[in-house]
């Protein structure tokens, strides 16, 4: 499926990314980005931009830390006492 050539948005690609660091990530983008539909791809693609060295290409701009600075819990961290 492929969006429409007007549209602002690519067709899905596969991004393996654990889930916890993918939700938290799409926090820190609404943050910095609130309005669209996820700022995630809007983001990737700048950074992806800013690393090849694309003429123009600027670093995206962090949010402010919150929640989302956090590092998620280990699960196979045992929570014996």
């Amino acid at each position: 499926m492929s969006a429409p050539e007007d549209s602002p948005y690519d067709a899905p690609q596969r991004f393996r990314v654990p889930l916890p660091d993918w939700i938290a990530f799409l926090d820190a983008t609404r943050q910095q980005h609130p309005t669209g539909r996820s700022p995630r791809g809007h983001v990737l693609r700048e950074f992806m931009g800013w690393y090849m060295r694309r003429p123009g290409a600027k670093m995206p701009t962090r949010p402010p830390a919150g929640p989302w600075s956090e590092p998620p819990e280990d699960p196979t961290e045992s929570k014996a006492g």
